[in-house]
């Protein structure tokens, strides 16, 4: 069975909440990429996105990915970007039981609107913004998050609980045959 749990998933999809559950219930510790990629920088998501654009932050993001995927035993969250790069998704497939979690545009502008750190960590990542952005990015995003999962569950559908729950299902029936070294070989960090 793959060393790592990595979540995967639009923004407010319960990434983070359901990762913590998880790393909860299996004694495992628990990583968020953003978080990583903030302290590397010692600035938010949103002022790396201002002082270095996107590019940038995707360079940090990988760079954060790369260390987070060398981890075994954990539960990492991904940002809902981190599938953009081919490479991305390849490592994340490579070292991991991949879940990609979702959620209806709606679901997700709603949790966006009542998040009191999305204005401060969440930049708008089109000109436009707002729900229009959402139900563009999801869209174009979809055949990403395919692509690099294992297993999908519905984030909005359930409880918290009830995903963390529905994952644990699935990961101990060992769903997966891929191998659980990937990039990072058998050396455990952190």
């Amino acid at each position: 069975m793959p060393g790592n749990i990595i979540l995967v998933g639009y923004r407010c999809t319960g990434k983070t909440t359901v990762g913590r559950l998880l790393a909860e219930r299996l004694g495992w510790g628990f990583a968020d990429a953003d978080d990583r990629v903030e302290a590397a920088a010692a600035r938010s998501v949103a002022d790396v996105f201002a002082s270095e654009g996107e590019a940038g932050f995707r360079d940090r993001e990988a760079a954060a990915l790369a260390e987070l995927c060398c981890r075994h035993s954990h539960v990492i969250a991904t940002g809902g970007g981190a599938v953009l790069r081919a490479e991305n998704r390849k490592l994340l497939r490579e070292n991991g039981f991949v879940v990609w979690l979702t959620a209806a545009p709606d679901t997700i502008g709603a949790r966006l609107g009542a998040d009191p750190t999305t204005a401060a960590r969440r930049p708008n990542l089109t000109a436009v913004g707002g729900q229009t952005e959402v139900r563009a990015l999801v869209a174009a995003r979809e055949p990403l998050y395919r692509e690099a999962a294992d297993f999908t569950v519905a984030g909005d559908a359930l409880s918290p609980e009830a995903v963390a729950d529905a994952i644990l299902t699935e990961w101990n029936r060992g769903s997966t045959s891929r191998p659980s070294s990937g990039a990072c070989g058998s050396s455990p960090s952190g």
